[in-house]
């Protein structure tokens, strides 16, 4: 993570600080709905979990043909500053992740 901050020949890159902890990578799939976007999705999350969010990425999409249906699986990494993160912690926001993107984006879990 420290080297991928600086590109070769670049000399007005700024060092952006990273946790020495390790992360909590937590994956997420539903099936989408008209009012889905990607940007709500990440809003979502770090409302809920905010700081402790390194990053959101699309890591499968799947269309059923014969349902016409688009499924999308995310995978969520938590990393915290401070301190490493328990999966008893973890899971509790990813269970709030879960029902407030079924609630927001009208989602369908798989």
């Amino acid at each position: 993570r420290f080297l991928k901050q600086f590109k070769e020949g670049d000399l007005g890159a700024k060092f952006k600080s990273f946790s020495k902890f390790p992360p909590c990578n937590k994956d997420i799939s539903f099936w989408i709905s008209p009012e889905f976007t990607e940007n709500n999705l990440c809003e979502t999350i770090r409302g809920i979990a905010g700081d402790i969010v390194e990053e959101v990425k699309l890591i499968d999409e799947f269309t059923n043909p014969k349902k016409g249906k688009t499924s999308h699986c995310y995978r969520v990494v938590y990393r915290s500053m401070e301190r490493s993160l328990t999966d008893e912690e973890i899971n509790s926001l990813q269970e709030q992740v879960r029902s407030e993107i079924v609630d927001k984006l009208k989602v369908e879990l798989r």
